[in-house]
């Protein structure tokens, strides 16, 4: 049995801070509509970048916890 991709759960980005910032920045100026489509656009690239449908759902799941 091959072994099923799991979600990278730990940090994996360098400068987390300023990404954080370069997303804030990327929004500044949108109208919500925007920056909804901002939002999604970057989802869209980003798994596609993933490229592994198992992980993307796990990443889904996750997101969506504890979110009521």
């Amino acid at each position: 049995m091959a072994d099923v991709p799991k979600l990278r759960a730990d940090l994996g980005i360098a400068a987390p801070d300023d990404l954080y910032e370069a997303l804030i920045k990327a929004h500044e100026g949108l109208s919500q509509e925007q920056s909804n489509l901002l939002n999604a656009r970057l989802i869209f690239l980003l798994a596609n970048h993933v490229g592994d449908d198992a992980v993307l759902h796990e990443a889904i799941a996750a997101a969506r916890e504890g979110i009521a």
